[in-house]
């Protein structure tokens, strides 16, 4: 078999394979005595038909199966003549095929790129600081007892806090419009789930009030026709109530899972170190983005487009899954969830998976087996049964390859974070917890 290599851009590869002819005969010839053996053929017993007449009739329909064979099956190996890495499936064009000549075919596809990565000894790296403060702990136990809050009539105009029921209705330019009105609507002042002039509007209004609220709809307005535009909302507000939080009692302290006698210290204590295990977490997380980010900056490579239409597949796939769209038609998703969208997430993916793959190889990195099996420890603790979970987990090669990759990745950093500038930043809870900007 005879192969040769060709570069007509890019990653892209394409093999010129030629298999000799009688290496064709060989095959069909072998394919036709297998269908003899239990042909039927008029005016033959089965299988007993002459091999000229089987070659007749059966002879187009065996060479063309024997040419697909030979295609797919010599594929591996003119690969690995050829000393190529293939990321992405082939494309295959058969250029000469007759009989008695040599059968040529191309195998089209993509390759990796080679990678040589920069010299990463200049990172630099923000670690931020944080200490935990009082304020800190208030305010979670604050969270506690408003998820335990209940409502009585407040007896009083609407405040932020407050939970309203009431009927309106919506006109722009004096014209009704859908979507615009709703009765027996529950509204909590301040959770901004309504327009923020409605919410606004009704703080200072008492049960049984009528009146007007004007309201300026955004300029980036999900409602294309409400953009921008001014409305008037007519406003019965049919109940006001105010909600009140549990005392620090031991019947709050035992729903939080405390001990009797345990009391408020017990509490702030337990607080304060989920407080700091979410803290140095977020911290990790923080250096781990930035070391990957400096990866990325510093190595820009060209991608093989087949990863990238598979990530973007796969992230099509997440985004759908969150969004309840598993229901919709292939196609609903795509325009939902187009192409462009996901494209540049898909690209830094495929990037990084690739570094990552590269820096891997390069520093001789294994992966650490101890670690592993900590993570998954943690990742079955979220469950009532982790015995169970990690026996699924070890029972499922594909997870176990993912919980392999994750700690992979960090040991990745940790190898980058070693020969890294580092600098503290002071910051609080609330600044380093808060949302990251997406990614470009």
């Amino acid at each position: 078999m005879d192969v040769q290599i060709e570069t007509p851009g890019g990653l892209v590869r394409q093999l010129r394979v030629r298999i000799p002819a009688d290496r064709i005969t060989s095959a069909v010839d072998s394919r036709l005595k297998q269908i003899a053996t239990r042909a039927r053929v008029p005016g033959f017993r089965p299988g007993k038909a002459p091999f000229r007449v089987i070659e007749q009739q059966y002879g187009p329909a065996a060479r063309l199966e024997v040419i697909q064979d030979l295609v797919r099956g010599s594929y591996p190996e003119a690969v690995d003549k050829a000393g190529v890495h293939p990321a992405s499936a082939p494309q295959f064009e058969v250029v000469a095929e007759k009989s008695g000549e040599p059968l040529e075919y191309l195998a089209r596809f993509e390759v990796y790129p080679e990678i040589k990565l920069k010299d990463l000894s200049g990172l630099k790296v923000e670690r931020p600081t944080v200490q935990i403060a009082d304020a800190d702990i208030d305010k979670v136990i604050q969270s506690m007892r408003r998820a335990q809050r209940t409502f009585a009539a407040a007896g009083r105009p609407a405040r932020e806090g407050d939970v309203c029921r009431l009927d309106f209705e919506g006109a722009v330019d004096g014209a009704a419009f859908p979507g615009g009105k709703g009765e027996n609507v529950q509204l909590e002042i301040g959770q901004s789930r309504f327009l923020p002039d409605l919410e606004n509007g009704i703080k200072g209004h008492a049960k049984g009030e009528r009146f007007t609220v004007d309201v300026q709809f955004p300029a980036d307005y999900r409602n294309e026709q409400l953009k921008g535009r001014k409305a008037q909302f007519s406003v019965e507000l049919k109940d006001v109530q105010e909600p009140r939080l549990p005392e620090l009692d031991e019947a709050f302290f035992k729903a939080q899972g405390l001990e009797a006698g345990q009391g408020l210290d017990a509490l702030r204590a337990r607080v304060r170190t989920a407080l700091e295990a979410e803290r140095d977490k977020a911290i990790k997380g923080r250096v781990k983005a930035q070391v990957l980010e400096q990866l990325l900056a510093a190595n820009p490579i060209p991608l093989p487009q087949a990863m990238v239409a598979q990530e973007t597949l796969r992230l099509r796939e997440e985004a759908a899954s969150r969004f309840n769209a598993a229901r919709m038609k292939p196609e609903q998703v795509q325009k939902l969830f187009p192409d462009e969208m996901l494209a540049p997430n898909a690209q830094r993916r495929v990037s990084l998976g690739l570094l990552i793959a590269e820096v891997i190889k390069q520093r001789k990195i294994v992966v650490d087996a101890a670690r592993q099996e900590r993570l998954l420890d943690e990742v079955a603790a979220d469950y009532q049964q982790p015995e169970q979970i990690k026996q699924y987990y070890r029972g499922n090669p594909q997870l176990m390859q993912g919980l392999r990759a994750m700690v992979m990745e960090e040991q990745v950093v940790e190898s980058l974070l070693a020969g890294a500038k580092s600098k503290d930043v002071p910051m609080t809870l609330d600044e380093l917890l808060k949302p990251a900007a997406p990614a470009p």
